[in-house]
């Protein structure tokens, strides 16, 4: 889980909990890490969801198409998803967060369990 001024749940068994290190701040640690991003950071955050923009929608497409009882490696692989496109459709959620609540508030901190 992470929590502060965004809150959620990391994808189980796909993000890390340091996923957030891709949008240009570094975690620190104990049992949590905690992040701080500004609008110094947009431009970096951006550009990461940019890259990530492709696995979003095809993980997104993934998740309308099979059954609601959820999937495995195999129905994944069927559909031509692979692990990394789920870690970078849960990374783009995450980013997308941040950065719409760096939009909103001129800064965004938070706390991720480990």
């Amino acid at each position: 889980y992470y929590f502060g001024d965004i809150g959620g749940k990391f994808m189980f068994a796909v993000q890390p909990s340091t996923a957030a290190d891709r949008f240009g701040s570094t975690a620190t640690q104990p049992d949590v890490v905690e992040y701080y991003f500004d609008e110094e950071q947009l431009p970096q955050i951006k550009k990461e969801l940019k890259k990530l923009k492709k696995a979003h929608k095809q993980v997104t497409k993934f998740f309308a198409s099979i059954e609601p009882d959820g999937y495995n490696d195999d129905i994944a692989k069927e559909y031509g998803v692979t692990k990394q496109d789920l870690a970078d459709h849960a990374d783009y959620n995450l980013g997308k967060k941040i950065k719409d609540c760096v939009e909103q508030n001129g800064h965004c901190y938070f706390s991720a369990e480990l």
